[in-house]
């Protein structure tokens, strides 16, 4: 409660004399006696007491109210004047301010005073404040040029300008702004400086595991950004000449804690003493804990990783693991697969390849997977699927034919335009078109050309459903055949009677244009 003294300089300020106003603008900044702290308020008294030409009042909001409080006033900018008059008269404290309040209102803040917020935030970078050089570290682009891994392909300003962000983020970092060592911690990473990743990474590793630990008064989580600096930090440390294993278990056990997925996936390969491709650590020491790896890998697959589920696959056939088991494994790597996995994609491909002398059909399921693979890049699985599923080549008869139908012709007769339009887009034997089952050879990403009871000369083979256009012409046959019997025993007749239909057509279609002619 405000005694007697405080009573008398709130009714004085009330009644506006500049001097009790500055005096109350100090007693609610400082607190004590009888009246609270509150910048909020001290700002408003000390703002009308600026405005009655008291030099202390715009001295005091420089150095004092910080830009939290000013810059929830109705308008920031008129703030700012005061903050500006301070800088002027010396405040390094006050340029960061000023600098922060233009920033906010920048689309309305005149060129004069943009210019000047610049010079006040160079001004106070230069007197030594971290926020103000990690501020003017931002201005310069730190975010995105300290990402930039090739600088010499920059320009000569733009390298100047790169320098420059870079040097005041380290300052700024070394001050003690976490958000400037986190981002140059990143961009060492991204460069593929480990050691300097470690320089700016490992003070702050150390103290996300503290408050992880529970080592402070209140115990956090990680979040996803602390997760992910801990399992960088565990990578870093691998990579030195004499990884500190206990440490490196560690801060992927306290990252793993945090339940992001990729860090489970670190944690469970660490425990289990291999990496991705589920190869042996080969400069780490130790025994490998299958069962506790399980544990980990399991959580992280069950979040979608589907690194995880090959690992997996990879524990499962190891063949010192007491539960040992092929069939476990088989369902990790089809797991994986369908999560998109390349490795897992051509493995499943290859099993399914290898199993075709028990099921020749399996080779239906190996190009799927291979397709999936090679659609990602897999070299591999390019070559495999080439051997399998040779390239098509256009059949003659299919083109000529496919000219000679008439839009009244294959209004006449559907299933042979159907039969024409596949054997133009898959370069099918004529044998082929008119005898494929549609419904049965579709097996959505290729054909299945077997006629071999209807016609035991062939032979069975795949064909890609690669373009639109094939799509298109499969959908179409299926649509035409959909409520009709194509077997021989159907509308369409044996083998013999289609050929010999196809032959009348085309004969009887060649002979109207020589009529023509």
């Amino acid at each position: 409660m405000a005694n007697r003294e405080e009573l008398l300089i709130i009714r004085a300020a009330r009644a506006g004399k500049a001097p009790a106003q500055l005096a109350l603008g100090k007693r609610y900044l400082f607190g004590g006696g009888g009246l609270p702290q509150s910048h909020s308020t001290a700002l408003h008294w000390l703002q009308k007491a600026a405005e009655n030409n008291q030099p202390d009042a715009w001295l005091l909001i420089g150095a004092n109210v910080p830009f939290d409080v000013a810059h929830q006033v109705k308008d920031p900018l008129r703030v700012a004047f005061w903050y500006e008059r301070a800088f002027d008269g010396g405040i390094a404290k006050a340029g960061l301010v000023l600098a922060m309040l233009v920033f906010s209102c920048w689309t309305r803040a005149e060129p004069s005073l943009k210019q000047k917020a610049l010079r006040a935030l160079q001004a106070a970078a230069e007197a030594g404040l971290p926020d103000a050089q990690w501020l003017l570290a931002q201005q310069l682009g730190i975010r995105e040029t300290a990402r930039q891994t090739k600088p010499h392909d920059a320009t000569a300003s733009e390298g100047n300008q790169l320098n420059a962000a870079v040097e005041w983020a380290t300052r700024a970092a070394k001050g003690g702004v976490i958000e400037a060592q986190y981002v140059l911690a990143d961009s060492a990473w991204e460069s593929g400086d480990y050691l300097k990743f470690l320089l700016w990474a490992l003070p702050l590793a150390q103290d996300i595991e503290r408050r992880a630990s529970g080592l402070t008064i209140r115990r956090q989580p990680c979040n996803k950004l602390e997760t992910e600096l801990l399992s960088r930090c565990a990578q870093a440390l691998l990579m030195t000449s004499d990884p500190n294993s206990r440490l490196i278990e560690h801060y992927l056990r306290v990252a793993a804690e945090g339940g992001q997925s990729r860090a489970q996936l670190a944690y469970g390969l660490w425990i289990a003493r291999m990496d991705e491709n589920g190869l042996r650590l080969s400069n780490v020491t130790g025994v490998a804990h299958y069962k506790k790896a399980i544990r980990w890998l399991t959580i992280a697959a069950e979040q979608g990783e589907e690194k995880a589920s090959f690992a997996l696959s990879r524990v499962f056939l190891k063949p010192e693991f007491s539960r040992r088991s092929v069939a476990e494994a088989r369902r990790y790597l089809e797991m994986a697969a369908s999560g998109g996995h390349m490795r897992s994609q051509l493995e499943m491909g290859l099993i399914a390849w290898r199993q075709r002398r028990i099921d020749p059909r399996t080779d239906i399921r190996a190009v799927y997977w291979l397709l999936k693979a090679a659609a990602q890049g897999n070299e591999e699985a390019q070559k495999l699927l080439h051997k399998i599923v040779p390239p098509i080549r256009k059949a003659d008869w299919a083109n000529v034919a496919k000219r000679a139908f008439t839009r009244e012709m294959m209004s006449q007769y559907p299933f042979l335009a159907a039969r024409v339009e596949l054997g133009y887009w898959f370069g099918l034997t004529r044998a082929e078109a008119l005898l494929i089952d549609v419904q049965e050879a579709d097996h959505g990403h290729c054909l299945e050309i077997d006629i071999r009871e209807q016609h035991p000369r062939s032979r069975r083979r795949l064909i890609l459903i690669l373009t639109s256009e094939q799509r298109q012409a499969v959908d179409y046959a299926a649509r035409v055949f959909d409520t009709v019997d194509g077997s021989p025993i159907g509308a369409e007749g044996n083998y013999r009677q289609r050929i010999y239909r196809f032959r009348s057509l085309m004969s009887a279609r060649r002979e109207h244009n020589r009529n023509r002619a």
